[in-house]
């Protein structure tokens, strides 16, 4: 009896299974708008984590900078210190440039979701007016 309820529901969901896969979507077609916001999703998806990679740089150099300065004034070596300076300014505007880049690839991504919802909205307006 067991094996006769467990043969009938494996049947059943085999035959459902293959009833979901066949039967298509409705209005699974992604209209160019849809495509268009997916795609500047994925790219600034992709600017930020290069930015976050730029940021994480920028803090190891302004670190070793900020070391080696120290360094220099704890051996009195003052072109050791400068150059430890230097460094460490530099490390500093590249982070400020990698965080600006990481800015205007949210801004992208932002702009991507706002096309892909209004890809959406013209789906639904076209399917309502069928």
């Amino acid at each position: 009896m067991i094996r006769a309820l467990i043969r009938g529901s494996l049947v059943a969901s085999l035959a459902l299974g293959a009833l979901s896969l066949s039967s298509p979507r409705a209005g699974a077609a992604e209209t160019s708008a849809e495509k268009a916001g997916n795609k500047m999703e994925r790219q600034g998806n992709a600017e930020e984590k290069a930015a976050n990679g730029e940021k994480a740089k920028a803090a190891k150099m302004e670190k070793s900078g900020k070391a080696m300065q120290d360094e220099g004034k704890a051996t009195d070596n003052k072109a050791e210190q400068n150059a430890g300076e230097r460094k460490e300014k530099k490390g500093k505007a590249k982070m400020k440039a990698a965080e600006a880049h990481g800015d205007a690839a949210k801004e992208m991504e932002k702009s991507g979701n706002d096309v892909e919802k209004a890809g959406v909205k013209e789906k639904k307006a076209d399917e309502k007016a069928k």
